[in-house]
């Protein structure tokens, strides 16, 4: 029973051997290709184990060497310039010393001529101031002087007279001045004034309500420019301008005046007062 189910199943049982077959099939085709693959990988990994590192090793060897060789020769021009140097102080100190030994010959002979010159400007010095004392010593008899001749005095009633006409010219001039200013006319302060005239509704009739306000006429009061400004709801008010003299034309007054035309004018406001 066993043996006829087996033979009934579909079980590869010689898989195996068309494993081996295909293996060999493939290696006869890429065989010798395969195996030198294999030798370069191997021989790579060997390469790239100590005989890598000793290559890396002997670049720095090779690079500190040049280095060396560099230092060696920045060194060398170090001490070329050094010695150079050395050299030149050496000749330095030599002319220096050299110049010293012939210098102090003619310090010698100019020290003497520098002590002689300020002994005689201090004799100058001292010999100048002795003449002014005397003559300022010698001055205030002088005026001492003066003042015993003004104390006695022969002719003071001439000097009297002088001094009355002198007082009497002085207070005509005087009179005449007051009498100049006061016929010059002073300054005759003025202001600039900006009124807001505002009727009752948007019915006002403003030109007419413009031509009384400008029919109003004073002494020291004079119109100037006006225009309409809208207030809101189609009212419009009427700003006017006029020039005043405030000995003659108070605010209270224009206000007054203008109100009395109560058909057309509701209230007045001043927008703006400004002294000329």
């Amino acid at each position: 029973m066993a043996a006829n189910f087996l033979m009934h199943e579909k079980i590869w049982f010689d898989k195996y051997k068309y494993d081996d077959a295909e293996r060999r099939y493939y290696e006869q085709i890429n065989g010798p290709v395969a195996s030198s693959s294999c030798q370069q990988s191997a021989s790579t990994t060997s390469a790239a184990g100590p005989s890598g590192d000793q290559s890396e090793l002997i670049s720095r060897i090779s690079s500190l060497e040049l280095e060396n060789r560099n230092l060696r020769s920045v060194v060398a021009d170090l001490q070329h310039a050094i010695s150079k140097l050395e050299s030149r102080l050496s000749t330095l100190e030599r002319s220096s010393t050299s110049h010293q030994s012939s210098a102090p010959l003619p310090t010698q002979h100019v020290t003497p001529m520098k002590k002689v010159e300020p002994l005689s400007a201090s004799s100058k010095k001292v010999e100048l101031p002795s003449a002014p004392p005397a003559r300022k010593t010698a001055e205030p008899p002088a005026a001492d002087e003066d003042e015993d001749d003004d104390d006695i005095d022969l002719f003071g009633s001439d000097d009297e007279e002088e001094d009355q006409e002198a007082a009497m010219v002085r207070e005509e001039r005087l009179r005449q001045y007051a009498e100049k200013k006061a016929k010059k006319p002073g300054l005759i302060a003025k202001s600039s004034i900006l009124l807001d005239v505002k009727p009752w509704d948007d019915e006002t009739d403003m030109a007419k309500m413009e031509e009384c306000v400008r029919s109003i006429q004073m002494d020291g009061l004079v119109w100037g420019v006006s225009k309409l400004v809208p207030v809101g709801y189609g009212i419009k008010k009427l700003q006017i301008q006029c020039v005043v003299e405030d000995d003659k034309v108070g605010t209270d007054i224009l206000e007054e005046e203008i109100t009395k035309f109560e058909d057309y004018v509701q209230s007045v406001d001043i927008a703006a007062f400004n002294k000329i």
